[in-house]
């Protein structure tokens, strides 16, 4: 029998500053991409939660930044499996503009490990998931 993916809907943001771009690193703990991939700032949206709020709530949780402000990027579709559990993600991907101060990843035993600022140059060297390539083709769109 054929078992239906699991939904699981996302918010992630593209976030650049001074010719980087701010990306965590999977966690074992990292439900649906895997770990050890570089990742956008984000992750899932909460019941009747919006996505505004959801993003906000995430780079609060991953990077211990505020968001000043947030522009719809574009939306993505996503199959993804991981641990004996298949993924249908939709992610809405964010150009946003965060507060001053250095990243710090605050969740412990969340889904990310590590969180930097890496230079642009840099990127495409990186191990990156789905949902991090595609919101890096699309920070080009992005301007303040």
């Amino acid at each position: 029998m054929n078992e239906q993916p699991r939904l699981r809907v996302t918010t992630y943001a593209v976030v650049v500053r001074d010719g980087s771009v701010l990306l965590t690193r999977l966690s074992e703990a990292s439900p649906v991409f895997e770990p050890g991939n570089w990742h956008l700032p984000g992750g899932g949206m909460d019941p009747g939660e919006q996505p505004c709020d959801a993003l906000t709530r995430e780079l609060q949780e991953e990077a211990g930044l505020p968001v000043l402000e947030a522009k719809l990027l574009d939306a993505r579709s996503y199959m993804a499996e991981r641990n004996d559990v298949k993924w249908n993600v939709i992610s809405m991907l964010y150009g946003a503009r965060v507060g001053a101060g250095e990243p710090r990843v605050t969740e412990v035993g969340g889904s990310s490990d590590a969180i930097e600022w890496v230079p642009i140059d840099r990127v495409r060297e990186l191990p990156l998931s789905p949902p991090a390539r595609d919101g890096l083709r699309l920070m080009e769109t992005v301007s303040w």
